[in-house]
């Protein structure tokens, strides 16, 4: 096959920096897996029970486009409950991941620009790009904080869009209610499109979760069940906000995805009906003994959601420390996958108590090397 088949915007990117680690996982023997950023917990057995009759019961064949209304009328419900927005639309997407992509097509157009924080989930930079768009990256260290003041002053004429997420994908940082409020209120006050990414909103440890939705009624959520119930392969999202938005992204869901898996949306239903807050705490747990770990050998802020932590390597680049790491099948991200900087890496805390104390044994040695 010749080169030139191949379409120009997928050399816009490369693949994913996290695939290619989970390659390398699958060839060593007994690796300390901290790379990988999905949930170590069984899928409760009541979702699996749901999706069993569901697929039993013969509910395999296409769902509708929107959703089903077994899940979708009951996420509408809880959505009106907590926000009381009389224009705000729900409808299922395949997975959080899909849901970006249909919002990317559905928002931006060749030019436009898109304001994202760095570091930043993988995905945001690529799809930008996908669509013809221009990533406008406000950096956020030391702290990964937001400087809303930074975020105005970044915003031209062409910019549609800006990404917030909170807890963060990679650092595990939670914007504070102030920031959220203020980049709510900035958006809304300069028409652009606020999309928050809320798929770690049940890991929120210190403090309770904010959406910018609270603050901006106007904003477009992405949230999931991958996450919270530990369903990452059964692609199962949806998105909530302004009913014209919601309906250009069903109208591309129908031409792309099709449909979410209806099995998996029966289950959805079922999910959300379960107290997982058990988990939450256990994360929560995972958390300290990651930071309590890594006090002394490395810079870390404390992550205060999601699963993850982004300390900074003790010298050299988070390339280099995470080679070293692998030769001693540790596996953990190198910060450049993630980032502008390679200055840090990432773990992820989803994992067996003995897995984590094996990495923060091997973390330790090569911090004292």
């Amino acid at each position: 096959m010749s080169d030139a088949w191949i379409a120009q915007r997928t050399r816009a990117f490369d693949s994913s920096g996290i695939r290619k680690v989970f390659d390398l996982a699958a060839k060593l023997k007994d690796p300390i897996n901290l790379s990988i950023g999905q949930p170590d917990f069984p899928v409760p057995e009541e979702v699996q029970e749901a999706a069993i009759a569901a697929i039993r019961s013969g509910k395999n064949g296409y769902a509708l486009t929107q959703g089903m209304p077994v899940l979708r009328d009951k996420l509408q419900a809880e959505v009106d409950a907590e926000y009381g927005h009389a224009g705000r639309k729900v409808f299922v997407t395949s997975g959080t991941s899909g849901g970006l992509v249909l919002a990317m097509l559905a928002l931006v157009d060749p030019g436009d620009e898109v304001i994202f924080f760095d570091p930043y989930f993988v995905m945001y930079d690529s799809l930008v790009k996908l669509v013809g768009g221009k990533s406008v990256v406000i950096d956020t260290y030391p702290d990964f904080q937001i400087d809303v003041d930074r975020v105005e002053a970044a915003i031209t004429p062409r910019t549609k869009v800006i990404v917030l997420n909170s807890p963060a994908n990679p650092t595990g940082v939670v914007a504070t209610e102030q920031v959220v409020r203020e980049l709510a209120e900035l958006a809304s006050r300069r028409n652009i499109v606020l999309l928050s990414d809320e798929i770690y909103r049940q890991f929120c440890y210190d403090e309770p979760f904010v959406s910018a939705a609270q603050f901006n009624d106007r904003t477009l959520v992405l949230d999931g069940f991958s996450k919270s119930h530990a369903i990452t392969g059964w692609r199962l999202g949806y998105a909530h906000g302004p009913a014209a938005v919601i309906d250009a992204m069903i109208k591309l869901q129908q031409y792309t995805f099709v449909c979410a898996p209806q099995p998996a949306q029966w289950a959805g239903a079922a999910a959300m009906d379960i107290d997982m807050s058990g988990h939450k705490a256990d994360y929560q747990r995972k958390r300290d003994l990651i930071v309590e770990g890594l006090k002394g050998d490395f810079e870390l802020v404390t992550p205060g959601g999601a699963f993850y932590a982004f300390p900074k390597v003790p010298r050299g680049t988070a390339a280099e420390f995470a080679t070293r790491a692998i030769e001693r099948s540790l596996l953990i991200i190198p910060g450049n996958v993630f980032s502008h900087r390679d200055t840090h890496f990432r773990i992820s805390y989803a994992a067996d108590d003995l897995v984590i104390h094996r990495g923060i044994d091997v973390l330790r040695s090569l911090a004292r090397e």
